[in-house]
């Protein structure tokens, strides 16, 4: 009983902000084309990487689904610099994430984790760009092969272009077909990780006894071996936040768990794949430096700022869960149960305008 419990509040607690968080990636999808991003991140330089890793970090993609864009984009004449820092700040932190972390990890943890998949992007397209370009890579379509590489967990989501014949679709229909697109790509994308994710949060929140983790859950060691379990995970931003609130509640120190939030989601064995065969092996070497360094020096110093200003991220995760009451969050969780299952989806779904 206290396991299951434990999972039960960890989802009523996510469920309604991670509703709120896939409406606004809808709206996302429905107002922001391909061609838009293009003119954003054109040009090289510090403002250009800056541009393209604040502007990919709203974005509801994943590493793998963040691929295709970024690669067409870099194709298309975009830097490499940019064409990085959107490839890492995207998959970082987006919108349906970001609500499930302040659900489930607090406002400190929020504003870290923004503001920690930023600077990152911004310090790896930095590195990046000062490498040798690669030989120019053969078209993927040329080689019989999808943009994304192998590894995926179900398939890549599409780049967030309008959809076909969005120049002439209304409003009303774009928004019908981009709420479509959150709720039924991106909600099976993390569906299944989601749960791996509440259950495994739920198992470190009811069974591990805080003050092992406390003893283990510190230092530049344990942040180390954060980042490299991290890099290589194929884990979508959302999914991981339930397993690093299960790890913060079990007594992980907040520094090390935002190292995990920033290695997990932002790149994954399919990504290091495709990158180093557009840019190169040490552009890749530059790519993974940047990612695991800046991990680490930005989770020492949440680490520091947590101590100094005496935060109780406990409490403040407690305040959280008592802004929504109990009706809203059992409401949020049938809602959002109810979308996963696909028969009863599409029942849903299929009630809404399509724009052919």
């Amino acid at each position: 009983m206290p396991l299951l419990n434990a999972i039960l509040a960890v989802a009523l607690s996510a469920a309604p902000w991670l509703l709120l968080g896939l409406v606004m990636a809808g709206l996302i999808k429905a107002l922001v084309s391909e061609t838009m991003l293009q003119r954003w991140v054109g040009g090289r330089g510090l403002s250009s990487i800056a541009r393209a890793a604040v502007i990919g970090a709203p974005l509801p993609l994943c590493s793998c689904g963040a691929i295709p864009t970024a690669l067409a984009m870099h194709r298309g004449g975009a830097a490499r610099g940019p064409s990085t820092a959107f490839l890492i700040g995207t998959p970082g932190i987006g919108v349906d994430s970001l609500a499930i972390t302040y659900a489930l990890l607090g406002p400190f943890m929020t504003v870290a984790r923004a503001l920690s998949a930023v600077l990152t992007a911004i310090v790896t397209g930095l590195l990046v760009s000062r490498t040798a370009p690669a030989r120019a890579p053969e078209p993927a379509a040329a080689r019989g092969e999808s943009a994304c590489a192998s590894g995926c967990a179900s398939g890549c989501s599409d780049a967030p272009a309008a959809p076909a014949g969005a120049a002439t679709a209304g409003l009303t229909t774009r928004l019908a077909d981009g709420l479509r697109y959150a709720f039924t790509d991106i909600l099976d994308d993390i569906s299944r990780w989601l749960l791996i994710g509440l259950l495994v949060a739920g198992g470190l929140i009811a069974l591990v006894p805080p003050e092992r983790l406390a003893e283990l859950g510190s230092g530049p060691s344990a942040m180390l071996v954060m980042a490299v379990i991290g890099v290589p995970l194929y884990l979508c931003a959302t999914a991981a936040t339930p397993i690093a609130a299960g790890l913060l509640l079990a007594g992980v120190s907040p520094g090390t768990v935002l190292v995990f939030l920033i290695a997990a989601p932002v790149t994954s064995l399919a990504t290091l794949g495709v990158f180093r065969r557009e840019m190169g092996s040490m552009a890749l070497l530059a790519y993974l430096t940047g990612i695991v360094a800046c991990a680490l020096l930005l989770g020492l110093s949440v680490d520091a700022v947590a101590r100094w200003w005496q935060l109780d991220i406990t409490r403040q995760i407690e305040e959280v869960g008592e802004l929504l009451p109990a009706w809203l969050e059992w409401l949020g969780l049938v809602t959002l149960t109810g979308l996963a299952i696909k028969p009863l989806r599409r029942t849903l779904t299929g009630r809404l305008p399509h724009h052919a």
